[in-house]
């Protein structure tokens, strides 16, 4: 019987919906895989479940981090990883929900021991930055290392100069030392779901996500975070809607232009996702066009797979 019940795929294609109800249906908990969710604050435009959601199931890996504070994919693991083995002390189900394949591979996986580059060679990236911009370094690591250039969005700017730095420390792009991991002592078993859509529908529900969004509060929720002292250049505040909000409210660009863009860079992100995933052969992919068919599928798919007591869908 698997350990964890994995459930994956690009952004708004209905992940959070689907493990809240697996998560009632078996007893189950709610391990956070998500990038994002993981800061205090960041409530809107990461979709963090709500507090009565987060009342009716149990959320772990959500609220754990300031917004500039770093996390990297082998310490989410190490801590989710200690959280699954909490949850199953408890006889509860550990569900992983989120998109973050980073997350995913290095959980499951495990990452190579990659490198940690001098101070020398950061400050003469951080330099660069200052003179150069950050287009530049991205298309450097484009020339090196076009693998990981693609997944990451433009504008993040700590991981791309990590993979600079790795680069320009190592020799190697950061993808060969990805895809050569180390080989984990105490594999986790995993039952893996991955959702899809035809990319029409996910991309507008990608928009019609990000309207709502606005609507809720977004661009209030981050004023505050930078009333509250938060840096315009947090880590948090380089991902995708945080970083426009922040420019538009820095600069005066409008309102209509920053949503447009995080439709656009989401619409992007959510392919870059799909991609990633695509490569792990583990993982079972289903149409979530519509709830109840999904549900019946995931059921006779649990059942089959003779996982915990029979699901009702």
């Amino acid at each position: 019987m698997p350990e964890v019940i994995a459930i994956v795929g690009p952004t708004a294609v209905g992940k959070s919906d689907l493990g809240l109800w697996l998560a009632r249906e078996l007893g189950g908990e709610i391990v956070n895989a998500d990038a994002l969710q993981v800061y205090r604050g960041l409530d809107i435009g990461t979709a963090k479940p709500t507090p009565e959601e987060r009342q009716l199931v149990a959320h772990h890996l959500i609220d754990i981090l300031d917004p500039d504070q770093r996390f990297s994919a082998g310490e989410f693991a190490r801590r989710a990883r200690e959280v699954i083995a909490e949850v199953r002390a408890r006889g509860r189900r550990p569900i992983l929900v989120g998109g973050s394949g980073f997350y995913y591979h290095a959980l499951f996986h495990g990452l190579a021991p990659i490198p940690v580059p001098d101070e020398e060679t950061r400050a003469r990236l951080r330099a660069r930055l200052e003179r150069e911009g950050l287009p530049s370094l991205l298309a450097e690591l484009g020339e090196h290392d076009p693998l990981t250039a693609s997944r990451l969005p433009p504008g993040d700017t700590q991981r791309i100069l990590r993979a600079l730095e790795v680069w320009t420390a190592t020799g190697r792009p950061l993808s060969a030392w990805i895809a050569d991991p180390a080989p984990l002592t105490e594999p986790l078993s995993a039952l893996s779901i991955g959702l899809t859509l035809p990319r029409s529908i996910l991309y507008h529900r990608i928009a019609d996500r990000t309207v709502r969004m606005f609507q809720q509060g977004w661009v209030a929720e981050v004023r505050n975070l930078l009333d509250a002292g938060v840096s315009p250049e947090a880590i948090a505040f380089q991902a995708i809607g945080y970083r426009e909000i922040v420019r538009h409210l820095a600069t005066g660009w409008s309102l209509e232009e920053a949503q447009e863009e995080t439709i656009r860079a989401t619409r992007r992100f959510a392919k870059r996702q799909s991609t990633w995933f695509a490569r792990e052969e583990e993982i079972s992919w289903f149409q979530a066009k519509e709830q109840k068919s999904l549900r019946q599928e995931i059921a006779s798919f649990l059942r089959n797979h003779r996982v915990g007591r029979a699901v009702d869908a």
